[in-house]
């Protein structure tokens, strides 16, 4: 008996090893295709930190069909988006707290839902596909509107620009664009 209880033990471990081993391979494939980015953007006496992945359009049909619209938005590919705020801040008007937040959103044609949520998740997505998002811990949605643009942004990406008073969050992709307001 203890040496079928040392075999089934041996095939386990192996068992683990090669799912880790696994694991670890498919995350390093998926990063080829939409690589990690971490922005970092400093405004008056505020650090602003966005950390997400990067998918590229490559010839696909974004809005609407790749991301649907009306439909929460993990805002990247892979891990969830976090947007991290080192001081308070108001967001279109309204007090986000200073803290880490996975960033949601609900992109439409016209406008899009910008989602601050206090819980963090691993992975954006459950294994069907559907967000791993819990309303229940949404600090604060806006609603911006849509700015189309000229030029096709090839690759997902998150950036600020400093307008006046306000700091400018952009997500861009594709033919489209929107920018959420903050002021520290």
């Amino acid at each position: 008996m203890p040496k079928l209880l040392k075999r089934i033990v041996f095939i386990l471990f192996g068992l683990v090893i090669i799912g880790f081993a696994g694991m670890y391979f498919m995350k390093q494939n998926t990063k080829k295709h939409s690589p990690e980015e971490i922005v970092t953007h400093t405004a008056k006496d505020a650090t602003f930190t966005v950390f997400y992945n990067r998918p590229y359009k490559k010839d696909r049909e974004i809005f609407g069909k790749l991301v649907p619209y009306n439909q929460v938005w993990r805002t990247g590919a892979n891990e969830a988006t976090t947007f991290t705020t080192d001081k308070d801040i108001f967001v279109d008007g309204t007090t986000l707290k200073a803290g880490t937040y996975t960033l949601w959103t609900i992109p439409n044609q016209k406008s899009w839902k910008v989602i601050f949520n206090s819980q963090e998740y691993g992975w954006g997505v459950n294994m069907d596909g559907a967000s791993k998002r819990d309303p229940a811990f949404d600090a604060l949605i806006v609603e911006v509107p849509t700015q189309p643009l000229l030029n096709i942004i090839e690759q997902f990406s998150i950036y600020f620009e400093n307008a006046n008073e306000f700091t400018i969050l952009y997500l861009a992709w594709d033919r489209t664009a929107v920018a959420v307001p903050i002021k520290v």
